[in-house]
């Protein structure tokens, strides 16, 4: 039998461990490991850029619960995954990354691509390694696996020197086997804490359950659907949140937010940081004197900003609720005694009725509420939401942002955004990964009835730019992916609805005239974005009017190829910039936690 190669042993040490989708782009020495990767039945999916890969795999291991596995070259490909890494760390998000590097033996000569990545990625990951020898290989590969998965999840980095992946062993004894690693223990609660929290829910006069992507990721939506039915408590999802309990279900406050803020005082967050997209726990969002009780797997979570470090329990989501519902016995809130719920509910009517008014409104160019309500409407009657049919990928600041209230979701991890780190770029490698992770031969997902989920992305003009050549990666495994491309020719919104008119201004700019001409926002005029998928063998749409876009949205879902939908949207260059999430610029009070 002839001696293993390096990259023989990793591939078959990534095999060992269960992982069935690499993600990446290869270059030498890499191309070795992927190759045999594939050999072994793992499916390697290429990209075009190392941080869309990077930010697939992340995404990859959020959806399936086990870490994504991406493979990238050294130096340059190290760099450009960072993007990944950061993205990983502040979603928890498990993520793998091996890359190579130079050889050993030429270390600080100046080598190919060379770069020390294991001290510049140290302080970004939660752990960082090279191996010091092939024999070590698989030892060094499954701990940072284990790394990147157990905790709070987040990034293991293994560095690969080029002597490494193309060496051979002479004795294949000597190396040492892979450590499986079994699903991480899930820790609970002490019963005394237990007991203090379920009084003060019971007493509560507006008690609030919010719940966080960290639910969904624990895959903990059976027992949280449990407790909200059996005690009546009003509760809140944050964007990715959405569907651990369904957004149908009458006690979702989600269309009266802000009114559930302002008026809880006690409440419950389930996996979800304190953090800018919760407003911190701040007042004038949140009441100041609300508690909060934070449920979290890390405790560097509990107590932070506004949370309540005396009542935060550091476990498993699913663990602690299932303990709490035992603990609150038959009790459960009176909605109908309630003033918080008597505020609530004709909140979530007046909302909900001038949304439904925004999206009936028909103008050239369109909206939008127009252009989300025809997608919406037709995305329900193709695939029902309780099947759980279709997963959302948005991005782009108002696409993302409008869109997170018009399309419901009533399953788990079928929505993916731009996340906490409010990251622009990652909307085409997300839908890749979703793709992989509920359609792929080897599929991971799970999330409610439907097996194979049609993968759409909403995609601001902005945010698609960032990653666009991703479409080729879709055209070429034959990922059918569907994307509405929101085009209102500029980032947040664009210059002017006629084409003469930005013209005008673009010779401006060509001319150095300071005033009048194109702006810092500012993207090409009606960009055909469609015609990317047409060059990569899939379908492009234009559209302009409700009509169009009802028959490129059927013809889009019922596609076998990528398609692009590219929506002419108004400009909206009269409307203020703003972001509805940005805190305050006011210094806080004295005594604010960190």
């Amino acid at each position: 039998m002839a001696s293993p190669t390096g990259a023989q042993i990793i591939a078959r040490s990534l095999r060992d461990l269960g992982v069935t989708v690499l993600f990446g782009i290869v270059g030498i020495p890499v191309v070795e490991i992927a190759e045999e990767a594939i050999n072994l039945g793992i499916r390697f999916i290429g990209f075009r850029n190392e941080q869309a890969a990077s930010y697939a795999a992340s995404a990859y291991g959020y959806l399936t619960g086990r870490p994504g596995a991406c493979l990238v070259v050294g130096g340059p490909g190290v760099l450009h995954a960072m993007a990944g890494i950061g993205n990983s760390s502040a979603n928890a998000f498990p993520l793998l990354l091996l890359a190579g590097s130079s050889e050993t033996h030429l270390v600080t000569k100046g080598a190919f691509q060379e770069l020390d990545a294991v001290s510049l990625l140290t302080p970004h990951t939660k752990l960082a390694i090279r191996p010091p020898t092939l024999e070590t290989v698989p030892d060094v590969i499954s701990n940072a696996y284990r790394s990147a998965w157990y905790g709070r999840p987040g990034t293991g980095f293994v560095d690969l020197p080029a002597d490494i992946i193309q060496g051979t062993v002479e004795d294949a004894e000597e190396v040492q086997d892979v450590r499986v690693v079994p699903d991480a223990p899930k820790g609970g609660a002490e019963e005394e804490k237990l007991f203090k929290i379920a009084q003060l829910l019971k007493t509560a006069h507006a008690p609030l359950v919010v719940i966080g992507k960290g639910a969904a990721y624990a895959k903990a939506e059976g027992v949280i659907r449990e407790l909200i039915d059996k005690t009546h408590i009003p509760f809140l999802p944050t964007p990715m949140g959405k569907g651990v309990i369904a957004d149908s279900h009458p006690a979702n406050t989600g269309s009266a937010r802000s009114t559930a803020l302002k008026g809880a005082d006690v409440v419950l967050v389930l996996g979800a940081r304190l953090n800018w997209i919760l407003h911190f726990g701040d007042a004038p969002k949140w009441s100041p004197n609300a508690r909060f009780i934070q449920v979290d797997i890390s405790a560097d979570e509990i107590g932070r900003n506004r949370g309540d470090a005396e009542l935060g329990i550091v476990g498993d989501v699913g663990v602690v609720v299932s303990q709490l519902i035992r603990e609150l016995g038959s009790w459960h809130y009176n909605t109908q005694t309630s003033d918080y719920v008597k505020k609530l509910e004709p909140t979530k009517a007046r909302n909900e009725a001038n949304a439904a008014k925004k999206a009936k409104e028909n103008k050239t160019p369109m909206t939008y509420a127009r252009v989300f309500d025809v997608i919406k409407t037709t995305l329900h009657d193709l695939s029902p939401p309780e099947d759980g049919g279709v997963v959302y990928v948005s991005e782009g600041a108002n696409t993302m942002d409008i869109s997170r209230s018009v399309f419901n979701v009533e399953h788990p991890r079928l929505r993916l955004d731009a996340g906490t780190y409010a990251t622009m770029g990652v909307g085409l490698g997300y839908a890749i990964a979703a793709h992989a992770a509920y359609n792929g031969t080897n599929a991971e997902g799970s999330a409610g009835p439907a097996r194979n989920k049609k993968i759409i992305a909403l995609e601001g003009d902005s945010a698609f730019g960032f990653s666009a050549m991703e479409v080729e990666t879709m055209a070429r495994y034959s990922m059918d992916v569907l994307i509405f491309v929101i085009n209102n020719g500029g980032v947040y919104h664009g210059d002017s609805d006629d084409a003469e008119k930005w013209l005008a201004m673009q010779k401006k700019t060509e001319e150095g005239v300071k005033e009048g001409g194109l702006r810092s926002t500012s993207l090409g005029w009606e960009v055909r974005y469609e015609k990317i998928a047409e060059a990569c063998g899939g379908k492009g749409f234009l559209v302009r009017t409700p009509e169009e876009l009802e028959k490129a949205t059927v013809e889009g879902y019922k596609s076998k190829s990528v398609c692009v939908v590219n929506v002419i949207i108004e400009a909206g260059s009269a409307k203020k910039l703003e972001f509805g999430w940005q805190a305050s610029s006011k210094k806080p009070k004295k005594g604010s936690k960190l």
